[in-house]
């Protein structure tokens, strides 16, 4: 199963990085909807497409305002956009309000539940996230032979790590590096050597960093090296990346 990272950082793109957005073309999934969203037009294969939204601040869904181009070459595909009440609502009343976007979008809202089904066959877990501010879900995504888990917009705690314990991949975002870590604390982001040890205890197969403070040095804003001391299978994930899992 292939995976395509099309968007990395947070906040707001740099001249290198969009803003969250990954993708399994095969199974027209997409999670997160921010400024990478644009990039979906060109993997889009699939009569459906489903889009898992960790939570409703601007970089993770102002790519759904993106919907007309993503859907000109596909007009008969059916859009889902799946995601908590209170963030659903939040993205109806706000992003999409009549004096910020007033189209009306070819797409249907769904409130997620746990569990809940996936393209493919699979089956969604969701584990809501109190330490970001206006809270934000999880995802874990398990289909028959593999696995994997998108945990965005928190702050890595290695002492739990239940949810996404022995997944085959983990994207987990890594705002901050060690440096600061109080900061990355008072805002609820994550930094690099807790990302590694809640990896570490949780048994993963590997780990990719998404999620990475846009202002940050590139190409490594947050010190692979350190998180590869204590969990030697991590990766920076770059835009469009693709990689199999």
């Amino acid at each position: 199963m292939r995976l395509v990272f099309l968007g990395t950082t947070g906040y707001h793109p740099n001249a290198v990085r969009q803003t969250a957005c990954l993708m399994i073309p095969e199974m027209g999934l997409v999670l997160d909807a921010g400024t990478g969203f644009f990039r979906v037009a060109d993997y889009l294969a699939t009569p459906e497409l489903v889009i898992l939204l960790s939570h409703a601040h601007v970089d993770h869904v102002v790519g759904l305002t993106y919907l007309f181009d993503v859907l000109k070459d596909h007009p008969n595909v059916q859009v889902t956009i799946r995601a908590s009440r209170e963030h659903l609502q939040a993205v109806r009343e706000h992003l999409f309000h009549p004096l910020l976007f007033p189209v009306e979008l070819p797409h249907s809202f769904e409130t997620v539940t746990d569990p809940f089904d996936l393209p493919g066959g699979g089956t969604g877990h969701v584990h809501a996230q109190h330490d970001h501010p206006g809270e934000s879900l999880a995802y874990r995504l398990t289909w028959p032979g593999r696995s994997m888990a998108y945990v965005t917009d928190t702050v890595a705690n290695p002492d739990e790590t239940e949810f996404f314990e022995g997944v085959d991949l983990l994207v987990h975002e890594c705002y901050f590096a060690d440096a600061d870590r109080e900061w990355a604390e008072q805002t609820g982001h994550s930094y690099t050597s807790a990302v590694a040890e809640a990896a570490r205890r949780a048994g993963v197969g590997r780990l990719y960093l998404v999620h990475m403070n846009p202002m940050g040095p590139e190409p490594d804003a947050i010190g692979l090296e350190t998180a590869r001391a204590t969990f030697p299978e991590t990766y920076l994930a770059t835009d469009l990346l693709e990689i199999e899992f």
